[in-house]
């Protein structure tokens, strides 16, 4: 990712987590909508995991000028997720719904430079994720 890139992101995250459990609410309904069959991966309550999913998110985007310093970390969090039967294909349907949720929060800010760049940092973690958990799913 380019120095503005991550400028970019960590500006705009600043700003969705100034909201932060309307947003990853926001999210969890995008995901749901887009594939209900995710739903019973999850708790019925939803407050601890949108939590999870603001800290994770806040913790990467910290380190997006040092990937190096996390990515032990994303590859444990894509094992877990293995256990839980996320499949590959998965990540793209959490990646639809989060561009669509920071499109919803951040409205005209969020532009199509805006997309390219948090298109790039989460397929980046989603490849990581899902290469470690098809390694692990191969052993």
């Amino acid at each position: 990712m380019t120095p503005d890139q991550i400028a970019l992101i960590r500006q705009q995250f600043g700003l969705v987590a100034r909201r932060a459990d309307a947003f990853a609410a926001d999210f969890y309904d995008n995901l749901f909508h887009l594939d209900g069959t995710l739903r019973p991966m999850f708790p019925a309550d939803l407050s601890a995991q949108r939590g999870k999913l603001v800290k994770v998110l806040a913790h990467v985007i910290l380190s997006l000028d040092d990937l190096g310093a996390v990515i032990d970390d994303v590859r444990a969090l894509g094992a877990k997720h293995v256990g839980y039967g996320v499949s590959a294909g998965d990540y793209q349907t959490v990646g639809i719904a989060l561009l669509k949720t920071l499109g919803d929060h951040l409205g005209d800010r969020f532009d199509d430079a805006s997309r390219a760049a948090w298109a790039r940092c989460y397929g980046t973690l989603a490849d990581v994720m899902t290469e470690d958990g098809a390694a692990r799913a191969a052993a």
